[in-house]
């Protein structure tokens, strides 16, 4: 067999390798912080375990490790199932007519020029209206494109200040029924609609909008951030989960760095 030749790499190689970088980028953004990151990484051990006993002639383990590896793809649809439906929203979320919105999608090209959501102001507008036991639903889009969403609610094009979210959630507001969607600080959509998750086991202090955003954390990456209208706490939604926090400010950091 012909030895590989580094000056025989041409231009469709470095494509290879480049799309080949940008799945991996995509899967370990889906996976990263979630229980699939360890079965991911117990998959990869047993390949490379089957890996070695071919190369090592081992006949009997590595006829187990192949039919294992032969029937994995089933059991890897099965596990992998709700990180497989949002890489495929991903896909087919990603706007290739738009510069602006591709850039989006690959969040590792993004510049610093371009403008990153104020956290911050947000914690703040959110901590007010705990203070009034104002309710409130912030979703903060990441890589999946959310505008499929937006057409259930009204869009704007506002950007995020402390006063504006607080005006939105303004009880006597027309605004402040259902979630508003944030990206690159900019209010896309407020009144929207999200789907509600009735099949976890939520606690029952939890209502209506902490469902939503369970809901849409499990079907997009993007995060959530709820105020109950109840008891004035402050909730953080991420991949379907409660995210647990000491104070607000950990809570900011915490957002920060998802969205990083």
């Amino acid at each position: 067999m012909d030895k590989f030749n580094f000056w025989d790499f041409g231009v469709i190689d470095f494509i290879d390798v480049f799309l080949v970088a940008i799945l991996l980028y995509y899967i370990y953004k889906l996976i990263k912080g979630t229980v699939a990151i360890n079965i991911f990484i117990g998959i990869i051990i047993i390949f490379l375990a089957w890996k070695l006993t071919v190369f090592l002639k081992m006949g009997l383990l590595s006829q187990i490790f192949s039919g294992f590896m032969d029937v994995g793809i089933i059991a890897l649809i099965v596990v992998f199932q709700p990180e497989i439906r949002k890489f495929l929203l991903m896909v087919g979320s990603t706007n290739l007519s738009s510069k602006r919105k591709f850039l989006s999608q690959l969040k590792f090209l993004k510049t610093e020029e371009q403008n990153q959501t104020d956290i911050d102001c947000i914690i703040a507008a959110c901590t007010k209206m705990g203070s009034t036991k104002t309710g409130a639903l912030i979703v903060l889009e990441r890589s999946n494109n959310l505008d499929f969403l937006t057409g259930t609610g009204d869009e704007m094009n506002i950007g995020v200040t402390q006063p504006i979210i607080e005006s939105i959630f303004f009880k006597n507001s027309p605004l402040h029924d259902g979630a508003i969607v944030i990206e690159n600080n900019i209010v896309k959509a407020t009144r929207v609609i999200l789907p509600v998750n009735n099949e976890k086991n939520i606690p029952q202090r939890f209502g209506l909008r902490h469902r939503a955003a369970v809901g849409i954390t499990e079907k997009t990456d993007a995060l959530a951030i709820v105020v109950s209208e109840e008891t004035g706490q402050i909730s953080y939604i991420k991949n379907g989960e409660f995210v647990m926090f000491k104070d607000t400010i950990e809570l900011s950091e915490l957002v920060k760095k998802d969205l990083a």
